[in-house]
């Protein structure tokens, strides 16, 4: 009798580095879902990837061979928005869910850059050129039409004029708007994937730390630090979870790979104290 031998199954950490591992070849929508690996480790990505397929392929079929862009665009929002009805989840804009694209496409509810990665993608499929826009407080997708640009909010499809992107803008900066240059064109430029990844992972972290929850929020932070090697505020982040966790070897590598790359940080001394104790003991520093 034959025996079957187990597969060495990647873990969604480095199944996850592997779609990251280079821009040429990052999927955006591949690697977006599978985030979720982290809460729903059996999740079948090629099942949620072909779900929207599918979507994609009922709103072609619809469309005459010859449609215009502006066609498709207008036929994609009333298929997303109103009769698919992918919207904001207003009862509980803070839910984690919110940000797994699994669950955004059974509930039809999300926030705004999950549902724009999934906007994102039935419009590369219709043949439009879409893009996401990291807008502050609000992510955004642009197209390009002719020789300009529409950019519109993903939760309802409306197409934003520039009173209404400037009422966005400051809402977005909140209190940085007395400082900050109030350009709109300066805060929407095309976001790359990479970028849309991070802005999701971040909002995952938040939700964590709001909670307390530790473990989950290190899980997140991990992947910030393969999708961003060469940004060494993500190391000391994941540093200081690993040191609050009691992960000290671990934390004081990060620690001091932070303070090599950052020697001007503002927080330089407060980080070079605890690495200095952590080093010193062993121990975790008293708080």
């Amino acid at each position: 009798m034959s025996q079957f031998l187990p597969l060495n199954l990647p873990t969604p950490l480095a199944y996850f580095a592997t779609l990251v591992a280079d821009d040429v070849s990052l999927n955006l929508l591949e690697a977006a879902t599978a985030i979720a690996q982290d809460e729903f480790p059996s999740l079948d990505i090629e099942t949620q990837l072909a779900a929207v397929d599918q979507l994609a392929r009922r709103l072609k079929q619809r469309l005459p061979t010859d449609a215009v862009a502006a066609h498709k665009l207008r036929a994609l929002v009333q298929f997303f928005n109103h009769e698919q009805g992918f919207a904001g989840n207003a009862n509980d804009y803070y839910e984690p869910g919110n940000s797994y694209v699994h669950q955004v496409l059974a509930t039809r509810r999300g926030i705004p850059v999950t549902l724009a990665v999934i906007f994102i993608e039935l419009a590369s499929q219709l043949g439009l050129r879409a893009q996401g826009v990291s807008f502050p407080g609000h992510f955004l997708v642009k197209l390009k039409l002719g020789a300009g640009d529409v950019v519109l909010d993903p939760m309802t499809g409306e197409s934003l004029s520039r009173d209404r992107l400037e009422q966005l803008l400051l809402a977005g900066l909140g209190e940085r708007a007395g400082s900050a240059e109030l350009s709109v064109e300066r805060f929407l430029q095309a976001a790359p994937a990479r970028q849309i990844l991070a802005r999701m992972l971040r909002n995952l972290k938040l939700i964590h730390r709001s909670a307390g929850d530790l473990p989950r929020q290190l899980a997140v932070q991990e992947r910030l630090v393969v999708l961003l090697p060469d940004d060494p505020a993500e190391r000391r982040d994941r540093g200081l979870l690993l040191e609050a966790l009691g992960q000290w070897p671990a934390a004081s590598q990060d620690l001091a790979h932070y303070l090599a790359r950052s020697p001007r940080a503002p927080d330089r001394l407060a980080v070079g104290q605890m690495l200095e104790r952590l080093q010193q003991s062993g121990k975790p520093p008293l708080h």
